[in-house]
């Protein structure tokens, strides 16, 4: 897969992460889209280099699909934690 692939399957992992975490998030729309993008290609990262599970080429591959939604939860997550209550 090519960075384009990358960047729009992390723009449906960070839809997805939005909707198994609803709520408000600091950064909006395009904090949550910029998190989903960044969680694809960190999860992807993190399964191929630690969990001996490496992301093949396939687009519609669900260990590709679980990585990249489990790195943009983690991400949206961790951004909650860091900066959820700045924006009262």
């Amino acid at each position: 897969m090519g960075i384009i692939s990358w960047i729009v399957l992390g723009l449906l992992a960070g839809a997805v992460a939005k909707l198994l975490l609803p709520g408000r998030d600091p950064g909006g729309f395009i904090g949550t889209t910029v998190i989903g993008i960044a969680g694809a290609f960190i999860g992807g990262w993190i399964s191929a280099r630690y969990l001996d599970r490496p992301i093949v080429n396939h687009f519609y591959d669900g260990a590709t699909w679980a990585a990249a939604i489990g790195g943009s939860l983690v991400l949206l997550v961790a951004y909650r934690i860091f900066f959820g209550h700045s924006r009262r």
